[in-house]
């Protein structure tokens, strides 16, 4: 029964795309025309030179490609289907979170694995392809793909909780919209999305390392291209699993916080 209640819970909002079709048909088309841009784009970046901050430009390539693939991972839309807890702050129905019995933290985390899995199916069709395209490189070794697959998990869990504490913010707040847009663009630039992190000055690569964001994608894929040694895998790895130890106990306490502030009102 336990299992049955978590995949219900899981499917929640990759039921709410899989049911609109044109909805699929767009997130496809942007994919497909993002890879094509970004690859064309370091492709043109690179024609020049041979290499450049210690890479190549197929290594480049394969980095920028994989950052579009990974964002896929976390772009299925809660508030199409009336689920973020924005919403929920503002309709009141927040409290039927605390009504049911599942709770609102083990609720949260179920829903965002089934997300994170649906995204994955479709990270791991786009891979695919680029792969036969030749438009990314494989993995040097069987060790490197091990290793940035389990940096790769380790990255989306700190990524979990980091959006977690944004919608956490509404318990004390109501609305975290522009938060949110503050976040995504925080994320994608610290974390490697919109250009490697190597491209940018020294302190600002410094100041990233004592933030959360540039373990969710720019370490692993810096494994995958060869950017980070494998000799280094073992410390980076541990850094990951410091910031889910660390966020996880924060996002807990969070979690007992909030629950003080939900009223029920009418009944």
């Amino acid at each position: 029964m336990a299992v049955l209640h978590a995949w219900r819970v899981a499917r929640v909002t990759p039921l709410g795309e899989l049911h609109t079709p044109p909805r699929m048909t767009a997130a496809l088309l942007r994919l497909t025309v993002q890879v094509v841009l970004v690859a064309s784009l370091w492709r043109g970046l690179y024609e020049a030179t041979g290499t450049t901050a210690g890479l190549d430009r197929d290594q480049a390539v394969t980095y920028a490609v994989l950052a579009v693939l990974a964002s896929r991972l976390r772009e299925l839309d809660q508030y199409a289907g009336r689920d973020s807890v924005m919403q929920h702050m503002q309709y009141g129905t927040i409290v039927y979170w605390y009504l049911r019995p599942l709770s609102p933290r083990r609720y949260y985390a179920l829903r965002a694995l089934g997300e994170r899995l649906y995204g994955l199916i479709w990270a791991l069709t786009g891979y695919a392809v680029c792969l036969a395209a030749g438009v990314v490189e494989p993995p040097r070794s069987a060790a490197v793909a091990g290793v940035f697959a389990l940096s790769l998990l380790l990255g989306q869990w700190v990524l979990h909780y980091v959006m977690l504490l944004i919608d956490q913010l509404c318990f004390w707040t109501l609305r975290n919209g522009a938060a949110m847009l503050i976040l995504i663009f925080a994320q994608n630039l610290l974390s490697g999305v919109y250009a490697p992190l190597w491209f940018f000055p020294h302190w600002f690569v410094t100041m990233s390392g004592f933030l959360p964001f540039q373990a969710t994608l720019s370490v692993p894929l810096s494994l995958y291209v060869g950017r980070i040694p494998l000799s280094d895998a073992g410390f980076q790895l541990a850094v990951q699993a410091g910031w889910v130890v660390a966020l996880s106990l924060f996002t807990r306490l969070l979690w007992r916080r909030a629950a003080r502030r939900v009223i029920s009102q009418g009944g």
